[in-house]
């Protein structure tokens, strides 16, 4: 077998071992229905395999896997926008409807459940740099994977949270 070849399963295991768990959340951030959030985690596994074939290290894996992982979610998104209404701007977002799903039923669960679907009615480019946010990564390492500079990341953390405080809470600042 090619010694590429080998590296390129190698690379692709140990960042599946250990971002896999992330990734999962990721998709959630981007797709609610459960079977289509299924076949967008998949997606994303064959995209970055395939990627490692590129992988030059000017980057962390971390931020590579990131950084595939989000491409192929938003374009997941923008292929079934056309099925979908309009996105929202950040100050357009509405309360987004009760969980239907009998599981959850718990104080936490339904809390998730909402600040998810809350997640998911913005942009794509807001949802990318909250999701990351949320994934414990830095500024600077949202910024190297969005291309944004790390000022407008921060700033953009910081409005999104605002807003998602104040819609969570029908309208009430915490």
């Amino acid at each position: 077998m090619d010694s590429a070849v080998v590296d390129q399963d190698q690379q692709y295991q140990e960042a599946a071992d250990i971002h896999g768990s992330a990734l999962e959340r990721l998709a959630g951030g981007y797709e609610r229905d459960p079977g289509l959030r299924r076949d967008l985690v998949q997606d994303i596994h064959v995209a970055l395999w395939r990627s490692f074939a590129a992988f030059d290290g000017r980057c962390s894996v971390r931020t590579w896997t990131f950084r595939v992982a989000h491409n192929v979610a938003t374009s997941h998104v923008l292929r079934r926008k056309r099925d979908r209404g309009k996105w929202l701007g950040i100050d357009e977002i509405a309360d987004p409807p009760a969980p239907d799903n009998p599981e959850a039923t718990t104080g936490d669960r339904r809390a998730m459940d909402r600040l998810l679907d809350l997640i998911r009615t913005l942009k794509p480019a807001d949802r990318q740099v909250l999701m990351l946010y949320l994934e414990d990564l830095n500024a600077a390492e949202i910024g190297e994977i969005t291309g944004l500079s790390p000022g407008a990341v921060s700033v953009r953390i910081h409005r999104l949270k605002a807003l998602l405080t104040i819609r969570f809470h029908d309208g009430r600042p915490t």
